[in-house]
C-alpha cells in the first residue's frame, strides 16, 4: 500500500465501495499469498501509535465492525504483507509479545536503522550473520522484528 492510500475507517456495505489498489499483486491460480500477520498486543492504541508513528507503517484500516471488536491493519512501507492488531476476536487471541523475528527486508540496513532510531525506536547494532545483515527491534509488548539486508538482492 502506498502512503497516499486513505485509511479505511468504515465497513463498506457494498464491495464496489472498496478502492482498487492497482499495485496489489494478482492472485494467480495455485498461489497462496501471505498478506496479513496478526500481532498480539496488550494495548491496541499504544501499538497502533508505535507501528504508525515510530515504525512508519501506513494505517490501512481502523474499524469497529461490532461492539467490543476493533481491527487495525497496518502495512510496512513497500510491502504487500500487512499486520493486524485486533481486540475482541477470539480467533486471533494470542499472548501479547510472543511473536518473534518478523523480517523487514531493506535495501540499506544502516539507513533503515537510522530512520527507526530517528523515530524513537531502539534498534540493535547491525550484525553480519554470514553475509546477511540484521538489526533487531521490538514493539512495546516485546514482539520482535528484524531488519534484514541481503546484499545480492536488488
Amino acid at each position: 500500500m502506498s502512503d497516499t492510500m486513505p485509511t479505511q475507517t468504515t465497513i463498506p456495505q457494498d464491495p464496489a465501495e472498496i478502492p482498487v489498489d492497482p499495485t496489489a499483486p494478482l492472485v494467480q491460480p495455485g498461489a497462496f499469498l501471505l498478506e496479513l500477520v496478526p500481532v498480539p498486543v496488550t494495548d491496541l492504541e499504544r501499538a497502533k501509535t508505535f507501528y504508525s508513528e515510530k515504525a512508519g507503517f501506513h494505517v490501512d484500516v481502523d474499524v469497529t465492525p461490532a461492539d467490543g471488536v476493533r481491527i487495525v491493519q497496518l502495512t510496512p512501507p513497500g510491502s504487500f504483507c500487512s499486520i493486524t492488531l485486533a481486540e475482541g476476536l477470539p480467533t486471533l487471541d494470542m499472548p501479547p509479545g510472543t511473536l518473534r523475528g518478523l523480517h523487514l527486508v531493506v535495501a540499506d540496513i544502516e539507513a533503515a536503522r537510522a530512520e527507526l532510531i530517528g523515530r524513537g525506536v531502539e534498534v540493535s547494532e547491525v550484525e553480519d550473520l554470514g553475509g546477511v545483515f540484521y538489526a533487531w527491534f521490538a514493539d512495546p509488548d516485546g514482539n520482535t522484528w528484524a531488519l534484514q539486508h541481503m546484499p545480492w538482492r536488488p
